[in-house]
């Protein structure tokens, strides 16, 4: 299912709810319905720039984790090196993130699932 986060701020911004509900979790927020008003936007930007600070600093032992299990199946046979494509945290919040900027600067609400 698709979330599409709406504001008069910047052009919508649509993801997966998976990955909408990490975001919208952090924020305290529901993954169906609701907004992010003007006064709680300097406050989201703040909660999700400490994220990705945070997942930055696991980022390294996370690929490795990543890169051993790409490349070796369960009996450490070699799986040829398949290309393998991870999107992180900060790439995957970064439009979001952007458009919480934009609604903050000009006086916005951000919206979904209404």
């Amino acid at each position: 299912m698709l979330i599409t986060f709406k504001s008069k701020a910047a052009s919508d911004v649509i993801m997966y709810k998976e990955h909408a509900k990490r975001i919208l979790d952090l924020l305290g927020k529901n993954v169906m319905q609701g907004v992010i008003t003007t006064d709680e936007t300097r406050n989201a930007i703040a909660i999700l720039e400490k994220e990705i600070e945070q997942t930055k600093l696991h980022s390294a032992a996370e690929d490795l984790r990543h890169d051993v299990e790409a490349h070796h199946g369960d009996f450490g046979d070699d799986k040829e090196h398949e290309p393998t494509q991870l999107v992180s945290f900060a790439t995957r919040v970064y439009p979001l993130l952007e458009m919480l900027r934009a609604a903050q600067k000009d006086g916005y609400n951000v919206a979904w699932g209404i």
